[in-house]
């Protein structure tokens, strides 16, 4: 299955970051019978809060400070149906001062050849009691520049 997934990228300036399984519930299937569309910016957010997680980034740090989606996207390609489980693959390019851009991707994981949909979010990092832009900390820059690169 990684092998699948590692054949789709994006674009060459964004790289993977993670990829997430993750099950469908019965109650993310709406009344006709198919995963709400809502449901796939929760897989997005839940992919992002992962890797968030993974480095220690998830929710305001000593500082008052983290990450706030200032827009987000999703362009949905296929219907997801329940049961089953999802893959959410999260990609991240070249790091602003205090912004950096996302991509999403979702398969099935017993159908990872096939895109359901694919998203984006931009990520702002600020200061959460002034309300304003801040720089990316020094391990969140780290992260974004050194993804994709082996070791």
């Amino acid at each position: 299955m990684s092998q699948v997934l590692e054949q789709v990228s994006p674009t060459a300036d964004f790289h993977r970051v993670i990829d997430l399984p993750m099950p469908l519930r019965w109650g993310d299937m709406d009344a006709f019978g198919h995963v709400n569309n809502t449901v796939y910016f929760r897989f997005m957010e839940e992919t992002r809060i992962s890797w968030f997680r993974e480095l220690a980034i998830a929710g305001a740090n000593v500082e008052g400070q983290g990450p706030v989606i200032v827009n987000a996207s999703m362009e949905f390609l296929r219907q997801l149906h329940y049961p089953g489980d999802v893959i959410g693959s999260m990609f991240v390019g070249p790091p602003g001062r205090s912004s950096f851009d996302t991509r999403f991707e979702l398969f099935r994981a017993d159908d990872p050849s096939t895109l359901y949909a694919r998203g984006t979010a931009k990520c702002v990092w600020i200061d959460y009691a002034a309300a304003k832009s801040v720089q990316i900390p020094d391990l969140l820059r780290h992260a974004i520049e050194t993804a994709g690169t082996p070791g």
